[in-house]
């Protein structure tokens, strides 16, 4: 039996997080991971040939860099080795099958520049100036309790920045569609055309609430913050972290299923991994699904049988897939300015990404799936041999468990075989081939990971969603992770819910396992006091 002051189950972005953040601040911890290393869906491999190095899974760290987590580790995370690549000029682009091409330049004026209404222009720089004004408010309520004290001081400063009708813009931006909201603000395309892909980084589609939202949100990330690539690939992040812990004493366990939490006199106090125990003094943080948590981790009779009922009901969203591509040199794409920009989009925008949405949520393989384009070798050319190039390409509109093919083309009666894997890479990269008619001839290796395959890697992508359940509006903001626990601290005391399934979701910013850490690190009486929801009283 091992013991600690914490004990941190799962060690994807936000489980480093809260780990290295309580060890920074004396707490000894116990970091607990089930595969045969830490990282979740972080990884760097030679998927395809020597000297190719592929994100595996997640790329982009905007979100990361932008956000609290790094404002507290960016700098120990960089004297451990962690370097980034961005961009400095243009930054991401969304190409049609018209051939239209639009792009976002970091700078925001340089992108209304490129709008063909004056009128836009306008409304897109006002949006990101309100954002702008807004966001202490903003980001205070995105990366704080919902359901606290301290979020009716973000909702009193939205209050005195634009009063009752600017509180009610943002609650409307929250309720509209991203398709909705970019139709009634703007008269052109370029906005709808750029961002409403994004947000099924989001894990939703441009018809789900809260896509209005999100995408001021998104653009204001990608201005800011560019799209930053981890020097080297996204496993020298892994690397920097594992320096850091283990120079701060965190011991890491991998290889160790948890079979369950232990609870003792209403308290959490430790995991069980098989024969072995892990003790808890302090606190345990799990960052798993509210399946996972409510439906295994914990006895029956532990919490109350509202959350474990919801847990039950607890809805996860499209599956992704990823393809890998090792290429003999650049693509020639046939608008030349997307030769030097790192992340494209093949989209006509709401249109087309809405029905491939549609179709994937019908259990069809989209005719026309949207196709996100990574080319890291752009920022960061050692990944690839001199004069070679790759691609990272992910589908984020894919049924786990086909029933047809939208084109009725591929035969999906075997549910994902290889050979179903492969039919629809084969589509996929014909998508690229309208833009890239070169690209047949410069491929020299594929390698596809299918849903099934990103299921198996990480237990918390249920049905192969890599975004830890559904973020329709009903399951995000107040009601994440669910209804009845709408907050990283559980009805046990001393366990914490952290990661994708809670506030604020998915994403690479650590955001949840740094809100925790923080509230533990502060002392036990804040700890208290972040533990209140409305009815109901302090323990003990």
């Amino acid at each position: 039996m091992a013991e600690a002051d914490a004990v941190v189950v799962g060690s994807g972005v936000n489980g480093l997080v809260a780990a290295a953040e309580l060890a920074l601040a004396g707490w000894s911890v116990i970091l607990v991971e089930r595969e045969p290393d830490i990282g979740g869906f972080i990884a760097t491999e030679e998927r395809t040939l020597p000297g190719y190095l592929h994100d595996t899974y997640s790329s982009w760290h905007p979100l990361f860099v932008s956000g609290p987590a790094f404002a507290r580790l960016g700098e120990p995370l960089r004297r451990h080795g962690l370097e980034y690549r961005n961009t400095g000029e243009w930054a991401i682009a969304s190409a049609a099958d018209d051939g239209r091409v639009t792009l976002a330049h970091r700078d925001p004026e340089r992108t209304a520049d490129g709008f063909a209404h004056q009128a836009d222009r306008a409304a897109y720089l006002a949006a990101l100036g309100r954002l702008g004004a807004n966001m202490e408010a903003i980001g205070g309520l995105m990366g704080g309790e919902l359901r606290s004290p301290a979020a009716l001081r973000h909702v009193a400063a939205l209050l005195r920045g634009g009063g009752r009708q600017g509180v009610e813009r943002w609650v409307r931006s929250v309720a509209a569609s991203g398709r909705g909201y970019l139709r009634a603000e703007f008269r052109g395309d370029e906005v709808d055309h750029l961002f409403a892909p994004w947000l099924l980084h989001a894990g939703l589609s441009p018809d789900h609430a809260s896509g209005g939202f999100l995408v001021t949100l998104f653009a204001a990330t990608l201005h800011g913050a560019g799209v930053p690539v981890v020097a080297g690939g996204a496993g020298r992040f892994l690397d920097a972290f594992r320096s850091l812990l283990t120079t701060t004493g965190v011991r890491v366990e991998t290889g160790t299923r948890v079979d369950r939490i232990l609870v003792e006199r209403g308290r959490a106090v430790g995991v069980a991994a098989g024969a072995r125990v892990f003790r808890a003094r302090r606190a345990v943080l799990a960052s798993v699904t509210p399946t996972a948590l409510y439906g295994t981790l914990l006895a029956e009779g532990s919490v109350r049988p509202e959350p474990r009922d919801e847990a039950r009901r607890f809805r996860y969203g499209r599956a992704a897939m990823q393809i890998h591509v090792a290429l003999s040199e650049p693509l020639g794409w046939r608008d030349a300015r997307l030769n030097t920009i790192p992340l494209v989009h093949l989209t006509d925008g709401s249109g087309s990404t809405g029905i491939a949405c549609a179709e994937a949520e019908a259990g069809l393989l989209p005719r026309r799936p949207t196709v996100v384009v990574g080319q890291q070798y752009v920022l960061d050319p050692g990944r690839v041999p001199p004069g070679a190039a790759a691609l990272w390409l992910q589908l984020q509109e894919v049924p786990y468990t086909p029933r047809g093919d939208a084109a009725g083309e591929l035969d999906t009666a075997q549910g994902w075989s290889p050979e179903l894997a492969r039919g629809y890479a084969d589509r996929v990269l014909d998508r690229i081939a309208r833009h890239a008619p070169d690209l047949p001839g410069k491929v020299l290796a594929v390698d596809v990971i299918a849903p099934p395959d990103l299921a198996r890697r990480n237990p918390n992508a249920v049905d192969g969603d890599p975004y830890g359940g559904s973020l329709e509006l009903d399951q995000s903001f107040l009601w994440r992770p669910l209804p009845a626990c709408g907050r990283h601290a559980t009805d046990i005391d001393g366990l914490w819910h952290i990661g994708a399934s809670t506030h604020p979701g998915p994403g690479l910013g650590g955001v949840s396992g740094h809100m925790v850490a923080t509230t533990l690190t502060k002392g036990p009486r804040f700890a208290r006091l972040a533990r209140l929801s409305p009815g109901r009283r302090l323990r003990g």
